[in-house]
């Protein structure tokens, strides 16, 4: 569709909201102009969903506890409050780990103070600190422990802060306050910025004073790759392939002592730019640690970004980096020779977090898809000065979109396939369209890198052509359906 076809759909999609909603959803929602610089005159991100509308957006506990804290393996996460908001973030992203559970990595685990009535009316400051000391107790190879606060801690006024100063001075580890309650903020987006506060104020600097740490002029650090279904792994063997050495990985399949280590980095790559940007400026600001982002999904982004991380480097890693693009192309070329003529021209809408609905667009660019409509859950203007360039001319862009929203455009527009998340993917298989969860790889992955690439292609291809789809309608669209609605 062009521009004026695209900002047509809105105005009727729109048209069944009271008009005070109406004129604030329209804020959100834009066609695509591949020239502009700046999204702040066009469109409007990270403001309070409206009351009454289906929102996808997670919490600011989901943010902290489960996108940055909870990957990394080496830390007891306590959720601080009942015990629902632990048991529901417990090991739902697939953030892989290597250890051994409940000896030395701890990200698959729940711990939580499991807050009761009581608690809420006479304060959970001494629950804490025991059940931080029986933690040391149990775990010894724990290399700190968090407080992720939930709502109640929030609205009761528990000193967290202090529990935590105290309880680190008893067991000697760090002890991390991450002020996190479901209630502030706007979306998970704060979360992630309260988490990254956290690291730079409780934990990157213990070790500022300790310079046995041998460095060389190839080291790097990953930020902001989660390691979901083993992404960071099949990123770092491109880095180490090209004769790069990563000291570091934040945060998924990470620790303590890597973290700490991270200042002594030559090069800050950075994945995630939403969830890790402001601990990424910190390193930048403190240490001298240049960042850069990076985007490795599908051959094509993957070169790119090799090529822009070795222009920082020597002529050696840059040579290097051409041996592993060489090296991996004839792979690529077979992949793409197996797929892209199931795939050609099939019409893609997506819809995930702060991060993947810019960056996966190029994967599926080489496999002849096409990108008719992409938007975030979370994100900020400066996620959308990065995406305009990125999708065609007159594509559909959503912020926040509403239940509602999202179903009315996919009727419309019909895409092949829609890659979105876990509350959206059941509503779609009941439409009859082929649906991928783009937050977790639907249980499969890794999709980054050369490796991933072969994953991803096998994965859409084995989703857009199942013919279970062609057997498949929606129970509102069967025989007798008007009837049961007249009836209810």
């Amino acid at each position: 569709m062009n521009r004026q076809e695209t900002e047509q759909l809105i105005q009727e999609v729109l048209q069944v909201y009271p008009e005070a909603t109406g004129k604030q959803r329209a804020k959100h929602l834009m066609a695509n102009d591949p020239t502009l610089e700046k999204s702040n005159k066009c469109i409007v991100a990270n403001k309070k969903a409206l009351p009454g509308v289906m929102t996808a957006r997670g919490c600011a506990y989901a943010g902290a506890k489960g996108v940055v804290w909870g990957p990394i393996k080496d830390v007891v996460n306590i959720s601080h409050g009942p015990v629902g908001c632990g048991q529901f973030s417990r090991a739902g992203r697939r953030n892989y780990v290597t250890g051994h559970s409940g000896v030395n990595v701890f990200a698959d685990m729940n711990f939580t103070s499991d807050f009761q009535e009581k608690d809420v009316v006479f304060g959970g400051d001494k629950k804490l600190a025991k059940m931080i000391a029986e933690i040391d107790t149990l775990f010894p190879l724990a290399k700190g422990v968090t407080v992720q606060s939930e709502c109640p801690i929030g609205l009761i006024g528990d000193d967290i802060e202090a529990v935590a100063k105290k309880s680190a001075k008893d067991i000697g580890k760090p002890v991390v306050p991450v002020r996190c309650e479901g209630f502030r903020g706007v979306s998970q987006s704060l979360g992630h910025h309260v988490a990254n506060d956290s690291l730079r104020d409780w934990v990157l600097h213990n070790r500022d004073d300790d310079n046995s740490f041998e460095s060389t002029p190839y080291d790097v650090a990953i930020t902001g790759d989660y390691n979901i279904g083993g992404d960071a792994w099949s990123s770092r063997v491109l880095l180490e392939e090209m004769g790069l050495r990563v000291i570091a990985q934040w945060s998924g399949d990470g620790s303590i002592p890597e973290m700490q280590t991270t200042r002594h980095a030559k090069l800050n790559l950075l994945h995630c730019y939403r969830s890790m940007n402001y601990i990424s400026r910190h390193l930048e600001e403190k240490y001298g640690i240049p960042y850069l982002e990076y985007n490795f999904f599908g051959p094509t982004q993957i070169a790119a970004s090799l090529r822009k991380i070795a222009a920082f480097f020597d002529s050696t890693i840059q040579e290097n980096a051409e041996r592993v693009i060489a090296r991996h192309q004839p792979m690529q070329d077979a992949i793409i020779a197996k797929y892209r003529p199931r795939l050609e021209g099939k019409r893609v809408m997506l819809f995930v977090g702060g991060l993947r609905p810019r960056h996966v667009i190029g994967a599926y660019e080489d496999l002849g898809m096409e990108i008719i409509g992409a938007g975030y859950e979370f994100a900020h203007n400066d996620d959308y000065d990065r995406t305009f360039k990125e999708l065609q001319d007159g594509a559909l862009i959503y912020d926040d979109a509403t239940s509602f929203e999202l179903e009315s455009f996919v009727e419309r527009l019909k895409p092949d396939l829609i890659g979105s998340g876990i509350k959206e993917k059941y509503v779609f298989h009941k439409m009859g369209i082929p649906f991928r969860q783009m937050h977790s790889w639907d249980y499969s992955g890794p999709y980054h890198g050369y490796d991933g690439f072969a994953i991803f292609a096998r994965d859409m291809d084995m989703t857009i052509n199942n013919p279970c789809w062609k057997k498949l309608q929606a129970p509102w669209k069967r025989a007798g359906a008007e009837a049961l609605k007249s009836a209810a």
